[in-house]
């Protein structure tokens, strides 16, 4: 939980919220599996040649998607870190910290590119909730989980 805090975007009851949800994350040998499972890919319909892709399926767990697409709406301001994720970042481990700011940056220049494209504003953050969750997979992959009596 400590761990996932150190996102932009994932406070203590989100990070909560996606462990109980999800469980350990290394049960996902890939982030798209993580992605499946939290309903955060294209649906697709196929006949033969013609292949057509809509919206994202839905067909995961709600509660968790939900948080990450909540913490996703914070990515519309530029990369920073604030006091209170300062204040999270200082216990973590290196390369987690590195995750989480390698995230702050992309996520933050997704939005504003997707934005720039034209897309919706609901569209560009659920897109950024899709690649949180991989950014928080490969949070998940560093740090394994403690159990506390």
């Amino acid at each position: 939980v400590a761990a996932y805090q150190a996102m932009r975007g994932v406070a203590f009851m989100t990070a909560v919220t996606f462990v109980v949800e999800i469980g350990d994350v290394r049960r996902f040998d890939n982030p798209r599996q993580l992605m499946a499972y939290l309903g955060l890919v294209p649906s697709e319909s196929s006949t033969g040649e013609r292949v057509k892709c809509g919206g994202i399926t839905k067909a995961g767990n709600t509660r968790a998607r939900r948080v990450l697409i909540e913490g996703a709406w914070t990515y519309r301001f530029p990369a920073r870190v604030s006091p209170k994720i300062q204040a999270r970042l200082d216990d973590l481990p290196r390369t987690v910290r590195e995750i989480a700011w390698k995230a702050q940056v992309r996520l933050c220049a997704r939005y504003r590119k997707l934005l720039a494209a034209g897309k919706p504003r609901v569209v560009a953050v659920t897109a950024i909730a899709r690649e949180m969750a991989a950014f928080l997979w490969a949070i998940g992959q560093e740090i394994a989980p403690t159990a506390k009596a």
